[in-house]
């Protein structure tokens, strides 16, 4: 009995060694966690430093359709992978960028964030690379980025796709403005359980599944990593221009044939603990946001995805794909 009950010992004790031993600890630009393929590196100086902008390239350097896929503010390009393989079936060069402050790219110590800067930044990649034309999707923040990029660089576009975009509302008429130190402090008291208990109950209807968990890694090994501070830090900057630019008023800049996939049961609506005095508005309909951006972008048109909410692309990818595919065809 006592034999057993020292095997049993051992067996436990091996298996948490192992698991702690398994869990991931990343540093601020995540050396260690892979990302589904090749990251290049493009070095520019931007606000008096030298900073890396790292980016994946895939798909035939002279393919005659390009497209670059603009990531949302909790994620980077490595959650494009599955979009990226089937957009590869189709005979597309495929550009995923991490803009300045995400995923593998520099975390400076101070940046003037603001989607006239980011979109900059990404066009000068682009040119870099010698891509004058091209698709250009954005997904949640990324849809503000594409928005402003696509205004300001109307000839460059062929097509703009917005997945559930944030920025269908214009936050700073409705909530309070708020220093960066009270994001600072917000994200410094992340937890990879509030990460999940929010995806869960704000992107996935409740619902979770391994997929879902995979991409909270990259987070997961950050928050064990000795840089957190610093990355927390670029997350509370790249709040600035969520809650300071008007995206909205851009609507009617947009020259570009313009689609918009909207889960309807999407909620997100930045800014909604801290509404001004007197503020009555519910942020966050995107039931009635994808309509109203859609009225007010001309031309464009709305494909919207009942039931799912911001993550469409995870939630349902089938549905999510014969949409996106009906988008790209014509």
């Amino acid at each position: 009995m006592k034999t057993l009950l020292l095997v049993l010992v051992s067996v436990l004790t091996l298996s948490t060694i192992s698991y702690a031993d398994e869990s991931p600890v990343y540093n601020k630009e995540l050396d260690g966690f892979d990302y589904p393929f090749t990251v290049n590196t493009f070095n520019f100086n931007s606000q008096n430093q030298d900073l890396k902008m790292r980016y994946m390239d895939i798909g035939d350097k002279d393919a005659q359709k390009v497209i670059v896929l603009l990531h949302g503010k909790n994620f980077s390009a490595y959650y494009w992978e599955r979009i990226a393989k089937g957009l590869l079936q189709k005979n597309y060069r495929v550009i995923m960028p991490d803009q300045i402050g995400f995923g593998k790219s520099s975390k400076p110590a101070y940046y003037q964030y603001s989607f006239g800067q980011l979109g900059l930044n990404t066009k000068l990649l682009l040119d870099s690379l010698n891509i004058k034309k091209f698709d250009l999707v954005g997904h949640s923040m990324g849809g503000m980025l594409a928005i402003t990029f696509a205004a300001n660089y109307s000839t460059a576009v062929n097509k703009l796709i917005l997945i559930n975009p944030i920025g269908l509302e214009d936050y700073s008429q409705y909530a309070e403005h708020k220093d960066i130190n009270f994001f600072y402090q917000l994200e410094l008291g992340t937890t990879i359980e509030k990460a999940r208990r929010y995806q869960k109950a704000n992107y996935y209807d409740g619902k979770w599944s391994s997929d879902y968990e995979a991409l909270l890694s990259p987070l997961k090994g950050m928050l064990a990593g000795e840089d957190w501070k610093l990355v927390a830090w670029n997350n509370a900057l790249s709040y600035g221009p969520i809650f300071s630019e008007n995206i909205v008023a851009r609507f009617s800049q947009i020259e570009n044939k313009t689609y918009l996939i909207i889960g309807t049961r999407d909620k997100t609506g930045p800014g909604r603990a801290w509404l001004k005095e007197g503020v009555t508005r519910t942020l966050g309909e995107y039931d009635k946001l994808g309509k109203n951006a859609q009225s007010m972008i001309k031309g464009s048109t709305l494909i919207e995805l009942d039931g799912l909410g911001h993550m469409p692309q995870y939630e349902d990818y089938r549905r999510f794909s014969e949409a996106f595919d009906k988008v790209i065809n014509q």
